[in-house]
């Protein structure tokens, strides 16, 4: 919470400790000064410390009278500090929200190649919590203020509203953004968000969540690069903890669930050496320097080749998926000097 928030808090029940201290006070001082009932006792504290000017129930002696002058002064200073409190906490409140999304907004404005999660919801999140893992820039769009007021920290930049707006997109830097993650429940939205999104940035790589098979042709149509149906994936892989088992816990176990637990990186060769003199596998010699295993490599047209050769050429724009564990990928890294 805000430090600003929080000392207007702690006035504001400063203030209304001290109303009720007053009120109290004016309670037994009429009960024991005038002899009035308890109700005519609260009665007469009430109508003085709001000064609504209706009558005494009773003729007031003078050392009722006296104390009843200061009540009101009390309760004039009190009441007026705790209006004032109260005021000055709501304005404060809502410039403070103001303040918080302007400077949201203008984080949102300086990224470049980031992505753009749409719907945080139980894929949306999982999405965002894996670019956290490896600390990409993402902003997340989602038009429950419920949920943005749960979820929002430094990590987690949102924007409200709904993504099947340009406006609402355009505000997230699409114009801007290397990816889209369209993880919307409802696969009409994901088809109008990848078509607003192509129409916007024609070379956006867009992934889009579908719901029905049906769906997966359609949303492709539009424009989006790869579609991924949960349900279905699963659907496989529980069958598959029947088939093989054992492989699917293993495969499970290179799953990235923070950043201490990365095991498999997708990296570019020109992060490895400079491509104009074309280099192969066995020259790198990742293995002994590093103790990784390069397991796939994909050329620059994009095909994919698993387990590689020793001899395969390192083109320009290819790149190498690389296996270990935690520690080697780090010396990896670190030895190439890899963000």
């Amino acid at each position: 919470m805000n430090p600003l928030i929080k000392l207007f808090r702690s006035r504001i029940y400063t203030a209304v400790l001290m109303l009720l201290l007053v009120i109290l006070i004016g309670v037994f001082g009429f009960k024991m000064l005038s002899g009035y009932t308890w109700i005519d006792a609260i009665y007469m504290t009430v109508i003085t410390v709001t000064t609504v000017g209706f009558g005494e129930v009773q003729p007031l002696d003078t050392q009722s009278k006296i104390f009843t002058v200061f009540l009101i002064l009390a309760s004039i200073v009190i009441v007026g500090y705790a209006i004032s409190i109260i005021t000055e906490y709501i304005l404060s409140k809502s410039n403070y929200e103001e303040l918080k999304q302007k400077k949201m907004q203008k984080k949102i404005d300086s990224l470049k190649n980031h992505i753009i999660i749409c719907g945080y919801g139980r894929n949306g999140s999982q999405a965002a919590k894996k670019l956290i893992a490896y600390e990409k820039d993402f902003v997340v769009i989602e038009k429950d203020k419920e949920i943005i007021d749960k979820f929002q920290s430094e990590l987690v930049s949102f924007i409200q509203g709904n993504a099947n707006e340009d406006e609402v997109l355009l505000q997230a830097g699409i114009d801007r953004a290397s990816t889209l993650i369209s993880a919307l429940p409802n696969d009409a939205d994901n088809l109008f968000v990848v078509l607003s999104a192509r129409q916007i940035n024609k070379d956006l790589t867009i992934i889009s969540r579908a719901s029905q098979q049906t769906s997966y042709n359609k949303l492709k149509l539009a424009g989006a690069n790869n579609v991924i149906l949960p349900d279905m994936i699963g659907g496989d892989h529980m069958a598959s903890l029947v088939v093989v088992p054992d492989l699917i816990e293993f495969i499970d176990n290179l799953s990235i669930v923070g950043k201490a637990n990365i095991n498999i990186e997708e990296i570019a060769v020109e992060k490895l050496y400079n491509p104009s003199t074309i280099k192969t596998l066995r020259d790198l010699d990742l293995r002994k320097k590093t103790g990784c295993n390069v397991i796939g490599f994909k050329d620059g047209q994009g095909d994919y080749i698993v387990n590689p050769e020793a001899d395969i050429e390192l083109v320009p724009k290819s790149k190498i998926i690389v296996l270990g564990r935690p520690e080697q990928i780090k010396k990896l890294n670190s030895l190439y000097n890899i963000q």
